[in-house]
């Protein structure tokens, strides 16, 4: 199959072939197929598939294994996932096609019964030569589940290599961007682009976008809320301020940790209208749940709390990666209940399909994470199913869920900084290490920053669809936050942006017919609202000041008189004082004027 009739078969439906290849799977999904033939016929050692969390990965993989030991090419399988919950699952889809996996395997000789193991990549790190031994003395077929995570550590990396370099092949999976740090992922091809940069290069792409387009997976619309926020520094300072406005990296962080706070108001109003969106999805998805995926453990008990008191009801918790832990996911998974709480990585091992709506209650910013966590709610069971996640107004968040679509490499190698600009790529090693985690146990961390949450209170803010956003501020409760809340559960993905553009002006409408005095917030639609950074504000203007600067040399008019008429034409405060809309519009306005007089 050549690479362009790999890529096209995407667009065939989701359901073809529609027969039973190899006799493993009563269909495959279009990708699954195409990636199969792929493989089929290059014969690779190494074989790297990227596809979209909820795609189908294991589904593709086994069927590839089964192919495999019923060609003789390979005589058993090891299975390396993150987690101990996922070893179990994959042993268990693995049963379900007649493979049969030890997902309890620690050492010695395999019983005849099985054809392979399920460990962790923890515990290939603990006994690499066991596994070695294993790869060298039968024909083994590696499958590395979430490969990124043989990064994690030097030696989970090292222990991969040493343990899996003699195994006749190898099949890597990941379903999310790859690590924001540098080190190699054993296995993986990297190739240099014309910029000298290094990147992965997947034999096999499958991403959001293709997934949403053959509805294989459900379209995701993100709740964003801001609202006033007061925390006190370790200097005895108090700080106020409202999420979503321009300001620096730590106080971001620290309005961000004070929305979370669960003695706050913030956190239980996100609660109550998370679980109001839970009550219409259930309309029409009756045994749709919803998770919290929390920062810590007492966060999380606290988040539980809340849910009892809000909804009367008992919400399942998940505190760490245990056996304890795992059977309430399975449990949670086969039952009707409403809501499940669950601390950091977790997320990842939750495989529960019918998860619709999701509360983003951690202060973990990398894109790997959010990417994870918002995996858990896109796996579609049916056609129109659609996902709810909410989310405070922070720049990084908001930005990765208007980049869904997006699909990204490893690199390599980072770029060389220019004229004293921030690397893009130095993002915090230290927060990689807190996302990727496995044990949820209390570090005390929280306890030793300087820092403590006062009071917040919570504003619908926006929200977000295939990157576009709408919506003005509102009131938790309001006829204006209830219309957004009340979006039917079953949807095609372009009914949602219909739904969305008539509520939004709706929303407006309403707006216009209300006396100034009463406008309480800012009634803007969300795309007049963009939330930035302290940073990038600076950036827009500077950017207008140099244009302003430009269009003087052409004019011949003072700065002043054009940032006074810019003021007059498009509105708003002086440009120290101005939003970032406004002084994108200022920017545009004046480009318009100087293509004019060219």
């Amino acid at each position: 199959m050549t690479t362009t009739a790999a890529s096209s078969s995407h667009h065939l439906s989701p359901a073809f072939p529609g027969r039973a290849p190899w006799g493993t799977a009563s269909k495959l999904r279009a990708w699954q197929q195409g990636a199969m033939e792929k493989y089929i016929q290059e014969q690779p050692r190494d074989f790297l598939a990227v596809a979209t969390p909820g795609a189908g990965k294991t589904t593709f993989a086994l069927t590839l294994a089964s192919w495999l030991l019923h060609h003789h090419v390979v005589q058993q399988v090891t299975v390396v996932a993150p987690t101990e919950h996922l070893k179990k699952q994959w042993a268990e889809a693995a049963a379900r096609i007649g493979i049969r996996l030890d997902p309890e395997y620690s050492a010695g000789p395999l019983s005849k019964d099985y054809h392979g193991v399920a460990v962790t990549y923890a515990g290939v790190g603990v006994r690499p030569m066991l596994h070695r031994n294993r790869s060298e003395q039968r024909k083994t077929l590696v499958i590395l589940d979430e490969i990124h995570h043989a990064g994690d550590s030097k030696s989970w990396g090292e222990a991969c290599l040493e343990a899996f370099e003699p195994a006749t092949r190898r099949l890597a999976l990941t379903g999310t961007p790859f690590r924001s740090d540098t080190n190699p992922i054993p296995f993986v091809t990297y190739e240099e682009g014309n910029d000298g940069i290094r990147r992965s290069a997947a034999d096999y792409t499958y991403g959001y976008g293709n997934a949403l387009a053959d509805h294989v997976v459900r379209p995701v619309i993100f709740l964003s809320y801001s609202g006033n926020m007061r925390w006190r520094t370790k200097a005895g300072d108090e700080i106020a301020a409202r999420l979503g406005e321009p300001m620096t990296k730590d106080a971001i962080s620290q309005a961000w940790r004070t929305a979370l706070d669960p003695r706050g108001e913030w956190m239980p109003s996100v609660l109550r209208a998370a679980d109001q969106r839970l009550t219409e999805v259930r309309k029409s998805i009756p045994d749709a749940g919803a998770l919290v995926i929390a920062s810590d453990q007492d966060s999380a008990r606290a988040y539980a709390k809340l849910i009892r008191e809000i909804t009367g009801t008992k919400a399942t918790l998940v505190l760490s990666d245990d056996a304890g832990a795992s059977n309430r996911i399975d449990e949670f998974s086969n039952n009707t209940d409403r809501w499940m709480v669950a601390v950091r990585m977790v997320s990842e091992g939750v495989d529960v399909p019918r998860l619709a709506v999701g509360v983003y209650a951690t202060t973990i910013s990398t894109p790997l994470f959010f990417a994870q966590a918002v995996g858990r709610f896109v796996r579609s069971r049916r056609r129109g199913e659609t996902a709810s996640v909410f989310l405070p107004t922070v720049p990084d968040l908001l930005g990765f869920a208007n980049e869904m679509e997006r699909e990204r490499d490893h690199v390599l190698d980072k770029p060389k900084k220019d004229g004293g600009e921030e690397d893009p790529y130095a993002e915090s090693e230290k927060e990689m290490e807190e996302a990727n985690r496995e044990q949820d146990e209390d570090t005390g961390e929280q306890d030793m920053l300087p820092f403590e949450a006062l009071e917040s209170d919570a504003v619908f803010d926006r929200v977000m669809y295939n990157g576009a956003e709408f919506g003005m501020q509102a009131h938790p409760g309001s006829e204006e936050e209830q219309d957004y809340l009340g979006i039917p559960g079953l949807l095609e993905p372009e009914q949602v942006q219909l739904l969305l553009q008539k509520r939004q002006a709706k929303q407006i409408a309403h707006s216009k017919k209300k006396p100034d005095t009463e406008a309480d917030l800012l009634e803007l639609p969300a795309e007049r609202r963009p939330v930035v950074s302290h940073k990038e504000l600076m950036e827009l203007r500077r950017q207008l000041n140099t244009m302003v600067g430009a269009y003087v040399h052409q004019s011949g008019k003072p700065h002043g008189v054009i940032h006074t008429e810019l003021r007059r034409v498009c509105g708003g405060p002086p440009s120290a004082e101005a939003t970032a809309g406004q002084l994108r519009q200022r920017i545009a306005k004046v480009q318009e004027w100087a293509t004019r007089m060219k």
